[in-house]
């Protein structure tokens, strides 16, 4: 080791997959945390989607993710989670087999005014023995549901998390990163024992 390197260089290295239903919030909630400009893939939604992507409550989406985002945000000296949020569509899910390659754990990102959306992600991760947080993206226009509702309406086991959130909002976004850093280590300190 030399002398001369920075504890982020000795930092931990996770990574993360930001994941959900079409028009949810990912690639907003990927660039309110990271702490570098993050890469994006986004294109202009155009007429030629239409009939193919289902634009039904998000009908002033104007861009889509049509392969990933990708963030870092460090938590503290000894860990950084790297970010990539995948695509929303149908069409591009099979970009989700590569891109869960190596990730310790996910947070489905949910939207209450179509929640039916999150049932595909959820099953995602279940099959693939991921663990995940939903976190519910509170849209200004969305009814106010409890975590508990929400945990109920997905049928989610008692021990995965749910939270609330702002994709919008820096400090909400890094809230819903370290519930689900600290469920892996439950998870981590259960399996151990």
């Amino acid at each position: 080791m030399h002398d001369n390197a920075s504890s982020a260089d000795l930092a931990a290295s996770v990574k993360i997959l930001v994941a959900g239903g079409f028009g949810v919030g990912k690639t907003t909630m990927v660039a309110s945390v990271s702490e570098i400009a993050p890469l994006r893939t986004e294109e202009t939604i155009t007429e030629l989607s239409t009939g193919i992507d289902d634009l039904s409550g998000v009908e002033g989406k104007t861009t889509t993710t049509v392969a990933l985002d990708f963030g870092r945000i460090t938590l503290d000296e000894s860990l950084v989670l790297y970010l990539f949020g995948t695509p929303g569509q149908d069409r591009f899910w099979f970009l989700w087999d590569e891109l869960v390659r190596g990730a310790l754990g996910a947070v489905v990102l949910a939207d209450t005014r179509r929640l039916e959306n999150s049932f595909a992600a959820i099953d995602f991760f279940e099959r693939r023995g991921v663990s995940f947080t939903v976190a519910v993206n509170c849209f200004d226009s969305s009814q106010a549901y409890t975590t508990d509702e929400v945990r109920e309406a997905l049928d989610l086991d008692a021990n995965t998390p749910v939270v609330l959130c702002d994709a919008r909002d820096r400090d909400s976004c890094k809230s819903v990163l370290i519930t689900l850093v600290e469920h892996l280590i439950a998870q981590l300190s259960t399996s151990v024992a």
